[in-house]
């Protein structure tokens, strides 16, 4: 999937002139299986963007291809499975009627879908409920249902619009488990969401956008450089960790208890190693040693933050 100088401009009035431009020259790229991740503000031109890779918006300049085709392609759209945000399953149906109505729908034998309704049913953790109206489903078993559903024609890429939203920890587990296990079968899975911190935990790489532009392209590691900090795990208290650390490191902050400490401090060079020796020849045990990333929250906050204020 890729779009290369990609715009869209909203034209308003009868005389269509003028108009609000959604998307202002938008370059980027997604490789087979691989978990995308989609940020910005509201308004900065996500859902237009994820509408013409689905093939819903047309008349827009620069180019997007998926699966090195136009995506109004129908044998494109057959390859692409698409949970919404706002998606309206009939309420009066039962969760194994809408497996069968959206397999359906997607132009796969009746037969088959048949014969995945059930396994799929199970990986989401709501076959206990298939016979139920979805009336009756809590919002989370909906967004399972939800991904279910997306799922039924084994697409080689999936649109997923806020697969977490209002979903408890227990379903956001399974959820992220199911998106893991796709890619790691070649699934490409395209994830737009404002939950930073899910994004961050699941995503291989991610595009920051605002003002219908990309700010920042890359890996997670890569937006979330390490600040220099280090966390040191301690096993036993230890409560002459300042005058054991003089002269090293810089901003020490430590957290004494009554089996255990931990500290953490910015270090340069080969502070850490020196670190490390000390706490040796004071027979200090280390459970564990942790390198500080800036988060991808801080990360966003900064670039979106910085377009704002200009």
């Amino acid at each position: 999937m890729a779009v290369k100088d990609l715009s869209k401009v909203f034209r308003q009035g009868f005389l269509r002139r003028g108009g609000f431009p959604a998307l202002k020259g938008v370059d980027l790229s997604v490789g087979r299986g691989t978990i995308f991740g989609l940020l910005g503000p509201n308004g900065a031109g996500k859902t237009t963007l994820v509408k013409i890779l689905l093939g819903l918006v047309r008349g827009y300049g620069g180019s997007a291809t998926v699966f090195g085709q136009p995506p109004k392609q129908a044998a494109v759209r057959r390859r692409i499975g698409y949970l919404p945000e706002a998606h309206r399953m009939p309420i009066y149906l039962t969760g194994r009627q809408v497996m069968l109505l959206f397999g359906m729908l997607s132009g796969t034998p009746r037969k088959v879908v048949e014969e995945r309704i059930d396994p799929l049913l199970d990986r989401m953790n709501i076959l206990d409920a298939a016979e139920r109206k979805v009336r009756e489903y809590s919002k989370g078993m909906q967004q399972r249902l939800g991904l279910a559903q997306a799922l039924i024609h084994r697409p080689d890429l999936i649109f997923l619009d806020e697969p977490t939203d209002g979903v408890d920890p227990v379903g956001r587990m399974v959820i992220r488990k199911v998106v893991q296990e796709l890619r790691d079968t070649g699934t490409t899975i395209f994830i737009n969401s404002h939950l930073l911190m899910e994004v961050e935990m699941i995503c291989d790489s991610v595009v920051i956008m605002d003002k219908g532009r990309v700010l920042r392209e890359g890996t997670i590691a890569e937006l979330t450089p390490r600040t220099g900090r280090v966390l040191f795990d301690l096993v036993g208290a230890q409560p002459d960790l300042p005058e054991l650390l003089t002269g090293l490191g810089a901003n020490l902050r430590t957290d004494t208890r009554s089996d255990s400490a931990s500290f953490e401090l910015s270090v340069e060079g080969d502070e850490q190693d020196q670190v490390i020796d000390r706490l040796r020849a004071a027979r200090i045990g280390i459970r564990t040693i942790t390198a500080r990333r800036t988060s991808l929250e801080d990360a966003f906050v900064d670039l979106v933050g910085g377009q704002s204020n200009e």
